[in-house]
């Protein structure tokens, strides 16, 4: 997550509670009242009568028809017990002594089944809901618990794909054209907010913008990009990785994150109604991948980078010599062996200011631009080297796959470097 006195975006979902989508739909449009007239009688032995009417409406309907797809995800992760005397006292140290590491709870979310194949069903949900995971359970709309088993995940788009035993699942999601939303038409968001507890939870609102680029940064330094659709529909935590639908009751979006507040340096201001769905045309691009290769595979230049505004003046001035005009840009900090970054010719604390025609002041918008290349492009890069510019075509013939096999070979060899280079995670490799 960018921490330069941008709005903040908090991802609903991640591991301490996972967000959901909290209160009633609100029924409106078309309804179809059928009256049914009861009459009863007192204990005075006086009679009464009591009107009730069968209320039914689009939304109702929609809701109806992708209810039962809607699942929750619930986070286990390991916990290395202790041996203190609250770690006893809680029940966290075996009869021998040793360190044991028990499976707890660490988070929920919601998810969307969308697929039934034989045996098996699918279900999607966020990567930030999957996180970590030793073990996934998977609450169906009945109530009952399953076993989730991870397929694949992907942490800039922020999908997963879990699968799980189809043979109790009787309806999936049907997805809707993304592409043909209009800013204003229904939008309803089905999930579990604040957890389990509140499943199958449906609000309601319009679709307030589309193309809206939400882009931050995970728990693991990792960039999530979305290019989302942005509803006033309640995203709460727990909502993460359940539906957003049309008034069909077709999937248009699978809810990832929300605005809660901007800030400053002076207070932050609390924000409601700017939730962030991914598209259905996205999604479906996405989890198809997932399902095949259990990741998605994207250009890497291999380098490791930070931003410049996050290194202090005297050092630019002394060692980067930039002009005065170079306020920003990404600083490589070190290049990796056989990656194309260095077979273009890039070096270590060269300042890149763009790839191809777009500008790339951090880390973040370079990854982001990185990313809508494919591996076998060629992209120009420019960069400032001893205060002089200069270009040069990267051919983009590795993936982020290689990259991070070449990262953890780094990683092990260069562990106590590593360490030295704590920067509050403003930096970030591709």
């Amino acid at each position: 997550m960018a921490k330069n006195n941008f709005i903040g975006t908090v991802l609903a979902g991640v591991a301490g509670g996972a967000l959901a989508l909290g209160g009633n739909a609100v029924y409106q449009n078309n309804f179809a009242n059928t009256p049914s007239t009861t009459t009863t009688t007192t204990n005075n032995g006086k009679s009464a009568t009591k009107v009730s009417y069968v209320v039914e409406s689009d939304t109702t309907k929609a809701i109806d028809k992708v209810s039962d797809a809607v699942v929750s995800v619930i986070n286990y992760q390991k916990k290395q017990s202790g041996t203190s005397l609250e770690d006893f006292l809680n029940g966290n140290f075996d009869q021998t002594g040793n360190d044991d590491a028990k499976e707890e709870e660490a988070g929920e979310g919601s998810g969307v089944i969308y697929k039934k194949d034989g045996k098996t069903a699918y279900v999607v949900t966020n990567n930030h809901v999957v996180e970590g995971a030793s073990s996934l359970e998977v609450m169906l709309s009945t109530g009952e618990k399953v076993k989730g088993e991870l397929v694949g995940k992907d942490a800039f788009s922020d999908l997963a794909v879990i699968k799980i035993d189809g043979s109790k699942v009787k309806n999936t999601a049907e997805f809707g054209d993304s592409s043909t939303l209009k800013v204003g038409e229904p939008a309803i968001a089905i999930g579990s907010p604040l957890g389990s507890q509140y499943a199958n939870s449906a609000t309601q609102g319009i679709i307030s913008s589309l193309n809206r680029q939400v882009t931050s940064q995970n728990d693991n330094r990792e960039t999530v990009s979305i290019n989302a659709i942005q509803t006033d529909a309640a995203i709460n935590p727990g909502n993460s990785g359940g539906a957003l639908i049309n008034i069909k009751g077709q999937v248009i979006g699978i809810n990832s994150s929300k605005i809660a507040s901007t800030s400053s340096s002076v207070n932050g201001i609390s924000v409601e109604g700017m939730g962030f769905a991914i598209p259905s045309n996205d999604v479906q691009s996405i989890i198809a991948k997932l399902e095949k290769d259990g990741q998605v595979s994207r250009p890497a230049l291999g380098i490791e980078m930070r931003n410049l505004t996050d290194i202090p003046k005297e050092s630019i001035d002394k060692s980067l010599k930039l002009p005065e005009d170079v306020t920003s840009g990404v600083v490589v900090t070190n290049v990796q062996s056989n990656m194309p970054a260095e077979k273009a010719g890039l070096k270590k604390y060269d300042v890149i200011t763009k790839l191809g025609d777009v500008d790339t002041p951090t880390y973040i918008e370079l990854q982001s631009a990185l990313y809508k290349l494919n591996i076998g492009d060629t992209v120009k890069v420019t960069y400032y080297r001893n205060g002089k510019k200069g270009t040069t075509d990267v051919k983009l013939t590795e993936s982020n796959k290689n990259l991070k096999q070449t990262q953890s070979n780094n990683d092990s060899k260069e562990q106590n470097s590593d360490d030295q280079k704590q920067d509050g995670g403003n930096s970030g490799r591709n």
